[in-house]
């Protein structure tokens, strides 16, 4: 019996292994090594920053990188974390250090409950909001709660990096720019207010604003999105940033009202020595926040870091030589302000402009946020605390501007895809639009937050300070 099985077995196979299959039959092709010039060809897309193509033609070929590039994830970690380093501790320092010794602790309070609320929201739904495709003035809630945000790139915004690291990338700019406001309403606005009001703001100015610039179909994304209404550019942040927490901490500060002794009464800051701790974390961590806007380790990234270095140490010790000549004294406050300054103004512009240009942008941060800050407030008189208003809504705007005088495609290829009308012009756009959203949208959630919880502090409290009121805390305690 078994040898007849083995002869019938033996027929069956000779009579079919010649015969001829059908395509039904035919199984699913399996992916083919890639060529050597494919594997090249990805290589070069890699080191290029740009999409791969060695399998676009045929798709039964896989590519040996199809993941992310493990050289942009982490320069895109080290980013993250330096511009998280901006607000914990280089923000909450210098910040810290501007305030009265009795509210020191209350920025840093207000700093630590900033990053843990935007965090929540960002997971909930900001990230999505901001970067999914939806509309022109907001992204849809495909990405909600992070769903679907894993290791694989999101081609909408970079070939090379995982985007669960683009979105902590982006959380991390999202954190700083309500912590910026804190500035103008230092040492008189409730904790829990400015909880409610940074949790609405986001939603109301923030997301929309950074969709708008930012977003892949957003309204005001000139260089990606090919159907965009204003055709602008920014860089790494200076409307989404610092024109939106400037001009709405400027109305925040006016709701608020002057604080106790304003112009009466000597409110110095406590401690320069914080100020300037904190002034040299910034410019450590806005390296991440510029050239890490490259979303790559390349050669605009390597500009961003050249022109940001240029703009910022000659618009320090142009603030504090315009002090020198004017009152005698330079002081470390002008070179901290003056260094902050040019952070902001340069960061709009950094991966467009050259060293030239850098350094012009540098004379100017030094100048015209110097006199808002030195005349204007003066002449205006509203209480903002911590220059917040001069130096990132004046500055940021000005940057804003000068993007569109000094951009050119000489350092950066992309510029080519603008149209051949005056960017200056779409960005006095741009620049109308951020600051009516953010002007209107902090007057009503302002408005809406005093009317219901109350924006400030009583007087009782703003006498005897804020951190033993609000935290149960004191920075220093008293010897003996």
């Amino acid at each position: 019996m078994r040898i007849d099985s083995f002869i019938r077995a033996f027929i069956l196979v000779t009579l079919f292994s010649g015969a001829e299959v059908s395509p039904a039959q035919t199984a699913s092709p399996v992916p083919t090594a890639p060529s050597l010039e494919q594997r090249v060809a990805d290589l070069e897309a890699y080191l290029n920053n740009s999409a791969r193509g060695a399998d676009a033609a045929n798709a039964i070929v896989a590519s040996n990188v199809s993941g992310p590039g493990p050289g942009h994830n982490a320069w895109m970690m080290t980013a993250s974390a330096l511009v998280l380093f901006m607000t914990l501790p280089g923000l909450a320092l210098f910040y810290g250090g501007l305030v009265r010794a009795k509210n020191v602790l209350s920025v840093l309070a207000q700093c630590l409950g900033i990053a843990g609320l935007v965090t929540i929201l960002w997971w909930a739904a900001g990230y999505s909001l901001v970067f999914s495709r939806g509309f022109a003035f907001l992204g849809g809630l495909r990405f909600a709660f992070l769903r679907g945000v894993n290791a694989r790139p999101n081609g909408d915004y970079s070939y090379w990096v995982s985007q669960d690291v683009f979105a902590m990338y982006q959380l991390m700019f999202a954190i700083i720019t309500p912590a910026l406001i804190i500035g103008a309403v230092a040492e008189r606005m409730k904790f829990a207010a400015v909880l409610v009001f940074v949790a609405v703001w986001m939603f109301a100015v923030y997301f929309p604003i950074a969709h708008m610039v930012w977003g892949i179909d957003g309204w005001m994304n000139g260089l990606w999105n090919p159907t965009a209404k204003i055709r602008a550019i920014d860089f790494a942040g200076g409307t989404v940033v610092h024109m939106t927490s400037g001009w709405s901490a400027l109305v925040l500060c006016i709701l608020l009202g002057h604080r106790l002794g304003f112009r009466k009464e000597i409110l110095a800051p406590h401690s320069m020595v914080l100020c300037m701790v904190g002034t040299g974390l910034l410019w450590v961590g806005w390296y991440g926040f510029n050239a890490g806007s490259a979303l790559a380790p390349d050669g605009i990234a390597a500009n961003a870091f050249m022109t940001t270095t240029l703009a910022t140490a000659v618009a320090s010790f142009t603030w504090a030589m315009l002090e020198y000549a004017l009152r005698g004294k330079p002081s470390v406050l002008g070179f901290c302000s003056g260094a902050v300054g040019g952070l902001v103004v340069i960061t709009p512009a950094c991966g467009y402009v050259d060293p030239t240009g850098a350094v012009i942008i540098g004379v100017a941060a030094g100048i015209v946020p110097f006199f808002a800050c030195t005349k204007l407030k003066s002449w205006l008189g509203y209480d903002d605390a911590l220059d917040t208003f001069g130096i990132h809504a004046v500055g940021g705007t000005l940057g804003v501007f000068l993007t569109g005088i000094f951009a050119t495609a000489s350092v950066n290829p992309n510029l080519t895809k603008l149209p051949g009308h005056a960017l200056w012009l779409e960005q006095l756009k741009a620049i109308g639009i951020t600051i009516l959203l953010a002007v209107v949208g902090t007057a009503i959630i302002g408005a809406l937050v005093r009317g219901t919880i109350g924006l400030r502090i009583t007087a009782e409290v703003e006498r005897q300070g804020l951190d033993i009121n609000e935290h149960g805390e004191e920075g220093y305690m008293a010897a003996g």
